[in-house]
Order: structure tokens, then C-alpha cells, then sequence
């Protein structure tokens, strides 16, 4: 089937299995290996992107489900010049990630979160991240990056 969707601002045309995984998509086809395929059951958030900014579990939606769509993955949180954003900038300065794996589906998660609740507090960031699995940090250092981050977002750590 034929779809094109943009992904991280640019505009992809493809030809794809009607069965073929959002996923593996963004990763077999456009080379975006920054989403992660963990559980292959929605379950674990490895996957996670933004598809017209709404959070996603790329390996239950289907490529042609996207047909029409904008679809941000950790790839596209980054400026154009290399800058990290401020998520990923935290995330490094908080120890908010060990072997990485779970990282994109975090930073993703915690992007749609910030976007819809700026202010979010820490139990707020514990329960949104929630269904996103981690097996090695204990997450106190994912939420500490979060709430920094959500603070030079908001303008409040200055």
C-alpha cells in the first residue's frame, strides 16, 4: 500500500505490507532506529512516538494507519543544528538513562506530557511515565530529569 506521512518534518512517500508495523517502518524503511522495539506488545513504551502529537506505541499502529500523519520520534526532538533538547540535556545531566534502551519511549513520553502539562510536579511525571518500562535506572533519576526539565521549559530555573 501506498502511504506518505511526515516524519520529523519531512515528507516520506512509501510502499508498504498493509501488516507492516509503524515500527518497523521508522526503522527497516526510513533507517530512524531511534524507536525502540522492546515488548512487541504495547506494553513496554520502548516504542513510543508522537503521531500529530499524540503519544503512540509504534509497534501496535500500523505504517498504513499513519498514512496522512505527522510523526515526531526521538530523532526529531533534537534542533536542526545538533542542539539537544532540553529533555535530552536533563536526561544526560540526571543520569536518566543506563543502557538506553527505554530512553526514546521516555523522552517521547515525557515530551507529550511537558507539552500538555508544563507545570507537572513529581508525582504527576511518576504516574504519566508509568507505562513506560525502565530495568535499570530505579527512575528516580529519569523523574529528577523530567521536573529539571520541565523548570527551563517553563522558564522557572533560571
Amino acid at each position: 500500500m501506498k502511504i506518505e506521512f511526515a516524519v520529523n518534518g519531512t515528507q516520506y512517500h512509501l510502499d508498504v505490507e498493509a501488516r507492516r508495523t509503524l515500527a518497523d517502518s521508522l526503522r527497516e524503511d526510513l533507517g530512524l532506529t531511534g524507536t525502540h522495539v522492546g515488548c512487541e506488545h504495547g506494553v513496554c513504551g520502548a516504542c513510543t512516538v508522537l503521531v500529530d502529537g499524540q503519544p503512540v506505541r509504534a509497534c501496535l499502529m500500523l505504517a498504513v494507519q499513519a498514512d496522512g500523519s505527522s510523526v515526531t520520534t526521538v530523532e526529531g526532538m533534537a534542533a536542526d543544528d545538533g542542539t539537544l533538547h532540553p529533555l535530552q540535556e536533563e536526561f544526560c545531566a540526571h543520569h536518566g538513562l543506563q543502557c538506553g534502551f527505554c530512553t526514546p519511549g521516555m523522552l517521547m513520553s515525557a515530551l507529550d506530557l511537558l507539552h500538555r502539562e508544563p507545570h507537572s510536579d513529581r508525582e504527576r511525571i511518576r504516574e504519566e511515565l508509568s507505562g513506560n518500562i525502565c530495568r535499570c535506572t530505579g527512575y528516580m533519576g529519569i523523574v529528577d530529569a523530567v521536573a529539571a526539565a520541565a523548570a527551563i521549559m517553563s522558564g522557572e530555573d533560571t
